[in-house]
Protein backbone atom coordinates (compact mmCIF):
# COMPACT_ATOMS: atom_id res chain seq x y z
CA UNK A 1 0.00 0.00 0.00
CA UNK A 2 2.86 2.50 0.79
CA UNK A 3 4.39 2.11 -2.72
CA UNK A 4 1.19 2.52 -4.22
CA UNK A 5 0.99 5.78 -2.37
CA UNK A 6 4.56 6.53 -3.24
CA UNK A 7 3.73 6.05 -6.68
CA UNK A 8 0.62 7.86 -7.24
CA UNK A 9 2.44 10.59 -5.06
CA UNK A 10 5.43 10.78 -7.71
CA UNK A 11 2.68 10.31 -10.40
CA UNK A 12 1.22 13.92 -9.33
CA UNK A 13 4.52 15.49 -9.01
CA UNK A 14 5.83 14.30 -12.18
CA UNK A 15 1.88 15.35 -13.73
CA UNK A 16 2.47 19.06 -12.24
CA UNK A 17 5.83 19.92 -13.40
CA UNK A 18 4.97 18.31 -17.11
CA UNK A 19 2.37 20.23 -17.52
CA UNK A 20 4.40 23.57 -16.40
CA UNK A 21 7.35 22.30 -18.83
CA UNK A 22 4.69 21.70 -21.71
CA UNK A 23 4.49 25.05 -21.70
CA UNK A 24 6.29 26.69 -24.64
CA UNK A 25 6.83 30.06 -26.48
CA UNK A 26 6.22 28.21 -29.56
CA UNK A 27 3.52 26.27 -29.23
CA UNK A 28 0.97 28.17 -31.39
CA UNK A 29 3.31 28.15 -34.31
CA UNK A 30 1.42 26.20 -36.22
CA UNK A 31 -2.10 26.54 -35.43
CA UNK A 32 -2.18 30.52 -35.10
CA UNK A 33 1.11 32.10 -35.69
CA UNK A 34 -0.33 35.56 -35.32
CA UNK A 35 -1.64 35.12 -31.81
CA UNK A 36 0.90 37.22 -30.26
CA UNK A 37 0.15 39.91 -32.73
CA UNK A 38 -3.51 40.06 -32.13
CA UNK A 39 -3.34 40.33 -28.42
CA UNK A 40 -0.55 43.23 -28.92
CA UNK A 41 -3.40 44.79 -31.20
CA UNK A 42 -5.70 44.47 -28.82
CA UNK A 43 -3.66 46.15 -25.81
CA UNK A 44 -2.53 48.61 -28.22
CA UNK A 45 -5.93 50.11 -29.30
CA UNK A 46 -6.94 49.92 -25.82
CA UNK A 47 -4.46 51.97 -23.88
CA UNK A 48 -4.66 54.60 -26.74
CA UNK A 49 -8.10 55.27 -25.14
CA UNK A 50 -7.51 54.95 -21.62
CA UNK A 51 -3.73 54.98 -20.13
CA UNK A 52 -5.09 52.65 -17.22
CA UNK A 53 -5.12 49.55 -19.06
CA UNK A 54 -1.19 48.51 -18.46
CA UNK A 55 -1.65 47.95 -14.88
CA UNK A 56 -5.21 46.40 -15.09
CA UNK A 57 -3.98 44.06 -17.08
CA UNK A 58 -0.62 43.38 -14.82
CA UNK A 59 -3.01 43.40 -11.87
CA UNK A 60 -5.22 40.60 -13.72
CA UNK A 61 -2.66 38.20 -14.90
CA UNK A 62 -1.44 38.27 -10.92
CA UNK A 63 -4.79 37.70 -9.75
CA UNK A 64 -5.62 34.94 -12.00
CA UNK A 65 -2.74 33.04 -11.54
CA UNK A 66 -2.83 33.52 -7.57
CA UNK A 67 -6.18 31.80 -7.54
CA UNK A 68 -6.62 28.26 -9.13
CA UNK A 69 -3.36 28.46 -11.17
CA UNK A 70 -3.06 30.82 -14.57
CA UNK A 71 -6.46 29.20 -15.72
CA UNK A 72 -8.28 32.30 -16.32
CA UNK A 73 -11.38 31.73 -13.95
CA UNK A 74 -10.77 35.49 -13.04
CA UNK A 75 -12.62 36.41 -16.45
CA UNK A 76 -15.63 33.89 -15.48
CA UNK A 77 -18.99 36.04 -14.47
CA UNK A 78 -21.07 35.45 -12.06
CA UNK A 79 -24.01 32.98 -12.29
CA UNK A 80 -27.60 33.06 -10.57
CA UNK A 81 -25.89 29.95 -8.41
CA UNK A 82 -22.25 31.20 -8.34
CA UNK A 83 -20.70 34.43 -7.36
CA UNK A 84 -17.20 34.64 -9.35
CA UNK A 85 -13.92 35.50 -8.33
CA UNK A 86 -13.88 38.94 -10.34
CA UNK A 87 -16.60 39.57 -7.51
CA UNK A 88 -14.63 38.79 -4.81
CA UNK A 89 -13.59 41.57 -2.15
CA UNK A 90 -10.26 41.79 -3.80
CA UNK A 91 -11.23 41.93 -7.23
CA UNK A 92 -13.86 44.63 -7.42
CA UNK A 93 -11.75 47.15 -8.95
CA UNK A 94 -10.35 45.18 -11.54
CA UNK A 95 -11.02 46.30 -15.07
CA UNK A 96 -10.27 46.07 -18.47
CA UNK A 97 -11.99 42.97 -19.15
CA UNK A 98 -13.11 43.66 -22.68
CA UNK A 99 -9.59 44.28 -23.61
CA UNK A 100 -9.52 40.49 -23.27
CA UNK A 101 -12.29 39.76 -24.73
CA UNK A 102 -11.91 41.76 -27.72
CA UNK A 103 -8.54 40.01 -28.57
CA UNK A 104 -10.70 36.81 -28.02
CA UNK A 105 -13.07 37.62 -30.55
CA UNK A 106 -10.47 38.57 -32.70
CA UNK A 107 -8.26 35.36 -32.23
CA UNK A 108 -11.67 33.29 -32.71
CA UNK A 109 -11.81 34.95 -36.29
CA UNK A 110 -8.18 34.03 -37.58
CA UNK A 111 -7.89 30.74 -35.30
CA UNK A 112 -11.61 29.05 -33.84
CA UNK A 113 -11.30 27.13 -31.11
CA UNK A 114 -7.45 27.43 -30.49
CA UNK A 115 -5.64 30.55 -28.40
CA UNK A 116 -6.79 29.80 -25.03
CA UNK A 117 -8.02 32.52 -22.75
CA UNK A 118 -5.71 31.68 -20.06
CA UNK A 119 -2.68 32.31 -22.56
CA UNK A 120 -4.65 35.65 -24.10
CA UNK A 121 -4.46 37.52 -20.40
CA UNK A 122 -0.65 36.15 -20.15
CA UNK A 123 0.02 37.74 -23.50
CA UNK A 124 -1.94 40.68 -22.34
CA UNK A 125 0.26 41.49 -19.48
CA UNK A 126 3.62 41.23 -21.02
CA UNK A 127 2.04 43.50 -23.36
CA UNK A 128 0.93 45.77 -20.80
CA UNK A 129 4.74 45.98 -19.54
CA UNK A 130 6.53 46.46 -23.04
CA UNK A 131 4.20 49.36 -23.94
CA UNK A 132 4.79 50.59 -20.93
CA UNK A 133 8.44 51.06 -21.54
CA UNK A 134 9.50 47.79 -19.29
CA UNK A 135 11.35 44.71 -20.91
CA UNK A 136 9.66 42.36 -23.30
CA UNK A 137 9.82 38.21 -23.60
CA UNK A 138 8.49 35.00 -25.27
CA UNK A 139 5.92 34.20 -23.53
CA UNK A 140 5.50 30.20 -23.25
CA UNK A 141 2.05 29.67 -24.14
CA UNK A 142 -0.16 26.16 -24.15
CA UNK A 143 -2.19 27.01 -20.66
CA UNK A 144 -5.78 26.13 -20.58
CA UNK A 145 -8.73 27.42 -19.31
CA UNK A 146 -10.46 26.52 -16.09
CA UNK A 147 -13.88 25.98 -15.19
CA UNK A 148 -14.40 26.96 -11.71
CA UNK A 149 -14.61 30.41 -10.21
CA UNK A 150 -15.21 30.94 -6.66
CA UNK A 151 -15.52 34.64 -4.98
CA UNK A 152 -14.94 32.86 -1.73
CA UNK A 153 -11.18 31.98 -2.84
CA UNK A 154 -10.26 35.20 -3.38
CA UNK A 155 -8.90 35.48 0.46
CA UNK A 156 -6.13 33.62 -0.94
CA UNK A 157 -5.02 36.59 -2.27
CA UNK A 158 -2.18 38.54 -0.68
CA UNK A 159 -3.40 41.81 1.11
CA UNK A 160 -2.23 45.48 1.19
CA UNK A 161 -1.59 45.14 4.85
CA UNK A 162 0.62 41.58 5.15
CA UNK A 163 3.60 41.25 6.66
CA UNK A 164 6.91 39.79 5.12
CA UNK A 165 5.98 36.34 7.50
CA UNK A 166 2.70 36.53 5.41
CA UNK A 167 3.83 36.91 1.79
CA UNK A 168 6.69 34.56 2.15
CA UNK A 169 3.78 31.98 3.39
CA UNK A 170 1.53 33.64 0.14
CA UNK A 171 4.57 33.50 -2.55
CA UNK A 172 5.92 30.00 -0.84
CA UNK A 173 2.62 27.94 -1.14
CA UNK A 174 2.84 29.04 -4.97
CA UNK A 175 6.16 28.03 -5.74
CA UNK A 176 7.54 31.36 -5.48
CA UNK A 177 10.58 32.78 -3.82
CA UNK A 178 11.49 36.10 -1.46
CA UNK A 179 13.44 36.50 -4.49
CA UNK A 180 9.94 36.84 -7.00
CA UNK A 181 8.24 38.46 -4.35
CA UNK A 182 10.61 41.82 -4.56
CA UNK A 183 10.16 41.40 -7.79
CA UNK A 184 7.17 40.93 -8.67
CA UNK A 185 6.07 43.65 -6.46
CA UNK A 186 7.73 45.85 -8.28
CA UNK A 187 4.67 45.67 -10.84
CA UNK A 188 3.07 48.22 -8.41
CA UNK A 189 5.16 51.12 -10.59
CA UNK A 190 2.14 50.67 -12.86
CA UNK A 191 -1.05 51.91 -11.33
CA UNK A 192 -3.38 53.66 -8.85
CA UNK A 193 -4.73 52.37 -5.15
CA UNK A 194 -7.83 53.21 -3.68
CA UNK A 195 -7.63 54.80 -0.09
CA UNK A 196 -8.97 51.85 1.22
CA UNK A 197 -5.78 49.63 0.94
CA UNK A 198 -3.36 52.02 2.67
CA UNK A 199 -5.46 54.17 5.57
CA UNK A 200 -4.29 51.81 7.94
CA UNK A 201 -0.89 53.51 7.41
CA UNK A 202 -1.95 56.96 7.74
CA UNK A 203 -5.03 56.64 10.39
CA UNK A 204 -5.02 54.97 13.81
CA UNK A 205 -1.80 53.46 12.92
CA UNK A 206 -1.12 52.32 16.30
CA UNK A 207 -2.47 52.78 20.03
CA UNK A 208 0.76 54.92 20.16
CA UNK A 209 0.82 56.67 16.87
CA UNK A 210 -1.48 57.79 14.43
CA UNK A 211 1.00 57.38 11.31
CA UNK A 212 3.10 54.82 10.16
CA UNK A 213 6.20 56.00 11.33
CA UNK A 214 8.16 54.68 8.44
CA UNK A 215 6.41 56.98 6.02
CA UNK A 216 7.97 59.76 4.90
CA UNK A 217 6.00 62.83 6.99
CA UNK A 218 5.37 64.80 4.50
CA UNK A 219 4.49 61.95 2.15
CA UNK A 220 2.31 61.24 4.76
CA UNK A 221 0.97 64.72 5.10
CA UNK A 222 -0.30 64.30 1.50
CA UNK A 223 -1.79 60.90 1.48
CA UNK A 224 -3.92 62.07 4.55
CA UNK A 225 -5.05 65.19 2.03
CA UNK A 226 -6.42 62.70 -0.49
CA UNK A 227 -7.94 59.87 1.87
CA UNK A 228 -9.12 62.15 4.76
CA UNK A 229 -10.38 59.84 8.30
CA UNK A 230 -13.62 59.49 6.75
CA UNK A 231 -13.37 59.73 3.37
CA UNK A 232 -16.68 60.02 1.18
CA UNK A 233 -14.71 60.40 -2.14
CA UNK A 234 -15.67 56.65 -3.68
CA UNK A 235 -12.92 56.78 -6.22
CA UNK A 236 -10.36 58.67 -3.57
CA UNK A 237 -6.48 57.28 -4.01
CA UNK A 238 -3.17 57.75 -5.30
CA UNK A 239 -0.87 56.58 -8.00
CA UNK A 240 2.02 53.88 -6.74
CA UNK A 241 4.50 55.74 -7.84
CA UNK A 242 5.37 59.00 -9.26
CA UNK A 243 5.59 57.49 -12.91
CA UNK A 244 2.62 55.31 -13.04
CA UNK A 245 2.06 55.31 -16.44
CA UNK A 246 5.80 54.04 -17.16
CA UNK A 247 7.23 50.72 -16.12
CA UNK A 248 10.56 51.60 -14.48
CA UNK A 249 12.43 51.51 -11.13
CA UNK A 250 10.73 53.86 -9.41
CA UNK A 251 9.11 52.42 -7.12
CA UNK A 252 11.82 50.89 -5.57
CA UNK A 253 13.41 54.22 -5.10
CA UNK A 254 10.34 55.67 -3.40
CA UNK A 255 9.84 52.47 -1.40
CA UNK A 256 13.43 53.29 0.05
CA UNK A 257 12.83 57.10 0.49
CA UNK A 258 9.44 56.29 2.74
CA UNK A 259 6.74 56.95 -0.26
CA UNK A 260 5.39 53.37 -0.52
CA UNK A 261 1.40 52.89 -0.45
CA UNK A 262 1.11 49.26 1.21
CA UNK A 263 2.07 47.77 4.12
CA UNK A 264 3.33 44.85 2.09
CA UNK A 265 5.08 47.27 0.19
CA UNK A 266 7.40 48.79 3.12
CA UNK A 267 7.62 44.86 4.59
CA UNK A 268 9.98 44.51 2.06
CA UNK A 269 12.31 46.44 3.95
CA UNK A 270 12.22 44.33 7.09
CA UNK A 271 14.50 42.03 6.46
CA UNK A 272 17.83 42.07 4.97
CA UNK A 273 17.87 40.32 2.50
CA UNK A 274 15.00 41.69 0.65
CA UNK A 275 15.98 45.20 1.74
CA UNK A 276 19.35 44.30 -0.29
CA UNK A 277 17.20 43.45 -3.40
CA UNK A 278 15.48 46.78 -2.96
CA UNK A 279 18.56 48.69 -3.20
CA UNK A 280 19.96 46.86 -5.66
CA UNK A 281 16.82 47.57 -8.05
CA UNK A 282 16.39 50.85 -7.37
CA UNK A 283 19.78 51.33 -8.49
CA UNK A 284 19.58 49.35 -11.93
CA UNK A 285 16.53 49.19 -14.30
CA UNK A 286 18.62 46.62 -16.00
CA UNK A 287 19.03 44.25 -13.13
CA UNK A 288 15.52 45.00 -12.21
CA UNK A 289 14.12 44.04 -15.91
CA UNK A 290 16.30 41.10 -16.31
CA UNK A 291 14.82 39.83 -13.02
CA UNK A 292 11.29 40.42 -13.28
CA UNK A 293 11.28 38.81 -16.81
CA UNK A 294 11.91 35.79 -14.94
CA UNK A 295 9.70 35.91 -12.42
CA UNK A 296 6.77 36.90 -13.93
CA UNK A 297 7.48 33.45 -16.60
CA UNK A 298 7.96 31.50 -13.67
CA UNK A 299 4.78 33.44 -11.87
CA UNK A 300 2.44 32.94 -15.25
CA UNK A 301 3.48 29.00 -15.13
CA UNK A 302 2.06 28.00 -12.15
CA UNK A 303 0.14 25.42 -13.01
CA UNK A 304 -3.83 25.48 -13.51
CA UNK A 305 -6.68 22.74 -13.45
CA UNK A 306 -7.98 24.40 -17.14
CA UNK A 307 -8.25 21.26 -19.50
CA UNK A 308 -10.26 23.02 -22.31
CA UNK A 309 -9.82 26.33 -24.34
CA UNK A 310 -12.83 28.43 -24.05
CA UNK A 311 -14.90 30.06 -27.16
CA UNK A 312 -15.98 32.77 -24.95
CA UNK A 313 -13.58 33.53 -22.12
CA UNK A 314 -16.42 35.20 -19.94
CA UNK A 315 -18.33 31.92 -19.41
CA UNK A 316 -17.95 27.91 -19.80
CA UNK A 317 -19.32 26.53 -22.92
Amino acid sequence: MNVKLLNLFLTVILAVSFDIEALSPHYYDRTCPQADQIVTNAVKKAMSNDKTVPAALLRMHFHDCFVRGCDASVLLDSTGKNKAEKDGPPNISLHAFYVIDNAKKALEEQCPGVVSCADIVSLAARDAVALSGGPTWEVPKGRKDGRVSKAIETRQLPAPTFNISQLQQSFGQRGLTMHDLVVLSGGHTLGFSHCSSFQNRIHNFSTQKQVDPTLNPSFAASLKGICPAHNKAKNAGATMDASTTSFDNMYYKMLMQGQSLFSSDQALLTTPSTKKLVAKYASSMEEYERAFVKSMIKMSSISGNGNEVRLNCRRVR
